[in-house]
């Protein structure tokens, strides 16, 4: 569900230092094959980009063969999202201690086997941890993407070219992947939207080392409490949130024992992650890069923004194939005027944001971003896709796409050198926690309310057939069971995105409230130095 690229996990203003050296390192070796490097480091970011949306178009195939729940299907998005955001920035410090390029190639095995077992996948727990492990591989492969240009590319027009090819892919990504899902699904089966992967990872992890030049290690620590406590502990509140809804007999989960003790765990883990991160001097969070306003501000901008993304493409996936009856591929297709509109509003907003600042883009984004989701809540079983869905898709994707540059260089303002890196990172780690804890609070709102409809709906059509003096046939009654369905899906999704309006909303709130950052603040800062996923 990636809208934006994900960035290095390193500092970013130490690029250029990091190219001196990679090319002190290699004076007086052959040139490397600059192209094949870059195909390498653009595939893989390609690869890593697209596996979110490649598998949304599929969410309902992989439902319906392994038989999984309304909310159980969430951890399909949730499972990956968590472990990738909440490892990233142990990939990245793992790619400055013990080399980029073998952290890179790691990473890309990693991802390329758990795509394999993903696609073997006889179960949900199998399939989950499969995407666990891909979550675990992108979060070593794709900081170190970024960093390997600066490696391998000298400083100039050709690292440029490469940034421009990189970054092409990123944006692209999303694409890809909704057109690559639909025909992989509509022509294959949903298994390939794993298999896929496998080819590319091998070959890409063939060619790395031949292409590609090693960084130099740097001394320090990993921050193994840090990474394990904050990632348990953002996985055991999604799943207490997630876990919390109704059911079709009206019963709720809030008072479970299960519920309760993910929600304690959770608070136990992520205060834990807090203590150890002011005290540890190889944190993953330096508190120092949070005491600005209006860069925690920006990070909290990110949070509203993943919860929009997340909740926007797995609603609609399982909206568009489950009510109006769409094929994976027309899915795909019918997503394409969303990402073109996210890809030109961030443009728009590139060249506008040295003009007016950061603070005008963030506050229009989050109010039209508020709209769009606000008319998209209006849709219903029967309205239509020009009429009903076109229009607020495109409101809400213009919204987000003003939002991702200026909330990357706000992210990056006033800060040192040495904290650039894990400042940038941590909007990726902000879009993808976001977009998971949202789309459990999303998901507990909407599968409460199908179900609390199905329920109304089934007691409703009792009662009549009661007192109904005509036998209904198992047709006419199959079809009464759809249309009860189609409506309570259409009622529920309607509800959930009513609180992403809110959440937007509250992206708007935090804007005017933290956001005080000047335009000359932002002087200098390049916005294609701080690409977040």
């Amino acid at each position: 569900m990636s809208a934006t690229p994900p960035d290095t996990g390193q500092p970013t203003r130490e690029v250029s230092t990091a190219a001196a050296s990679g090319a002190a390192t290699s004076a007086g070796s052959p040139p490397r094959r600059l192209g094949l490097a870059l195909a390498v480091i653009a595939t893989a970011q390609l690869m890593v980009v697209l596996d979110a949306t490649i598998v949304n178009v599929a969410l309902p195939h992989i439902q319906n063969a392994l038989h999984f729940s309304g909310s159980n299907l969430e951890w399909v998005v949730n499972a990956y999202a968590l472990a990738f955001g909440g490892l990233l920035l142990l990939g990245g410090r793992s790619g400055d201690l013990l080399g980029r390029r073998r952290i890179f190639i790691f990473g890309i095995l990693l991802f390329s086997v758990a795509s394999l077992l993903g696609g073997f996948a006889t179960g949900q727990a199998w399939l989950l941890g499969a995407r666990v492990l891909q979550g675990v591989g992108g979060a070593f492969a794709a900081p170190t993407a970024l960093s390997l240009i600066a490696v391998t590319f000298p400083e100039g027009p050709p690292r440029n070219r490469a940034m421009g090819v990189y970054a092409a892919m990123s944006v692209a990504g999303g694409a890809v992947g909704l057109i690559a899902g639909g025909l992989l699904v509509q022509y294959l089966n949903w298994r390939w939207v794993f298999f896929v992967n496998v080819p590319i990872g091998l070959v890409l992890a063939f060619l790395a080392p031949r292409v590609l030049r090693e960084s130099e290690r740097r001394r320090g620590a990993f921050d193994l409490p840090g990474a394990i406590t904050g990632s348990l502990g953002l996985a055991s509140l999604v799943y207490g949130l997630s876990s919390a809804g109704t059911t079709p007999n009206g019963v709720s989960h809030w008072g479970d024992t299960k519920v309760i003790a993910s929600l304690a765990a959770a608070a136990v883990l992520l205060v834990s992650f807090g203590f150890i991160e002011v005290r540890s001097r190889h944190a993953l969070v330096p508190m120092r890069v949070l005491r600005s306003r209006d860069r925690t501000g920006s990070y909290l901008i990110m949070l509203c923004v993943g919860t929009a993304l997340f909740g926007m493409f797995f609603f609609l996936t399982l909206f568009l194939q489950n009510v109006w009856g769409y094929s994976a591929l027309k899915t795909g297709v019918a997503y394409l005027p969303m990402i073109v509109t996210v890809m030109v509003a961030s443009a728009i907003a590139s060249q506008l944001v040295p003009r007016i600042g950061a603070r005008p883009l963030l506050l229009a984004g989050s109010a039209v971003a508020t709209g769009g989701m606000f008319w998209l809540s209006r849709i219903t079983e029967h309205s239509h896709y020009a009429s009903g869905l076109l229009g607020p898709m495109m409101v809400t994707a213009l919204g987000l796409g003003l939002l991702f540059v200026p909330i990357s260089l706000v992210a990056l303002s006033k800060v040192g050198d040495n904290d650039a890196g894990v400042a940038s990172s941590l909007l990726n780690t902000g879009q993808q926690v976001g977009g998971s804890i949202g789309l459990a609070i999303l998901g507990t709102v909407a599968w409460s309310a199908v179900a609390n409809s199905i329920h109304a709906q089934a007691a409703a059509a009792a009662a009549a057939a009661r007192h109904a003096t005509v036998h209904i046939s198992a047709a006419k009654a199959a079809a009464l069971q759809k249309t009860i369905s189609d409506h309570a899906l259409a009622t529920g999704f309607s509800k959930g995105y009513l609180v992403s309006a809110g959440i937007a909303l509250l992206a708007l709130i935090i804007t005017v409230v933290a956001i005080r950052v000047k335009k000359s603040d932002l002087a200098g800062i390049n916005p294609m130095a701080a690409p977040v996923d």
